[in-house]
């Protein structure tokens, strides 16, 4: 299966509502996290947040520093119409390699499966420099290997491991016990925690 995964492609899911992904809030793994979360100050984006459940469920529990991204402007016209006070400028029709905020969290919910296995590298390496010092990856992939060729992409616990141990301290990459029944058992729920960037030794004389 050879698809072009462009802006193109995913709007045309929206608008023809091929978003079986989508479960229409957000799932209980994210609300769960978030609900640990006392700072409620603290700069979040959602990647590839499509409808944006997840931050609607953040925005409506007092945090205010949250930053929907995404691919396609269809999905992010529908959030913004449903929630006409959430802040335009934390709203970004954006590629997410293109995107240089810092955030202190950052919330994975069927954004990396949704990219190409050959650009998983680069998402880790790019989700570090979106990162503040000390800043989290925390949410939720697939722990499972799909029959036909994606989207999504599945993987394993171990793929990923070696994606995220040169970036990331790995805090947490268990299996989750809340995915909804679909999914049950083919879930992990993940929080990383940025290492510190040594600086690069330099023999200028």
């Amino acid at each position: 299966m050879n698809l072009s995964l462009d802006q193109s492609y995913w709007t045309a899911r929206y608008e023809q509502n091929q978003i079986g992904w989508d479960v229409g809030q957000a799932t209980a793994p994210i609300k769960q996290f978030l609900d640990q979360v006392e700072d409620k100050s603290i700069h979040i984006l959602i990647p590839g947040a499509g409808n944006a459940h997840e931050a609607a469920y953040a925005w409506e529990n007092g945090f205010e520093n949250i930053h929907v991204l995404d691919f396609s402007h269809f999905p992010l016209e529908t959030f913004q119409k449903q929630y006409p006070d959430f802040p335009k400028d934390q709203i970004h029709h954006q590629d997410f390699f293109q995107h240089a905020l810092q955030y202190d969290l950052i919330l994975e919910q069927t954004f990396f499966c949704a990219l190409p296995i050959r650009m998983r590298q680069d998402y880790a390496k790019k989700i570090h420099s979106l990162l503040k010092q000390d800043g989290l990856l925390a949410g939720v992939m697939f722990n499972r290997i799909f029959e036909h060729g994606g989207p999504p992409f599945g993987g394993t616990v171990d793929e990923y491991q070696s994606y995220f141990e040169d970036y990331f301290d790995i805090l947490t990459m268990t299996p989750c016990h809340n995915s909804i029944p679909p999914r049950a058992g083919s879930e992990i729920f993940i929080r990383l925690r940025k290492k510190k960037v040594r600086a690069l030794e330099c023999n200028c004389f």
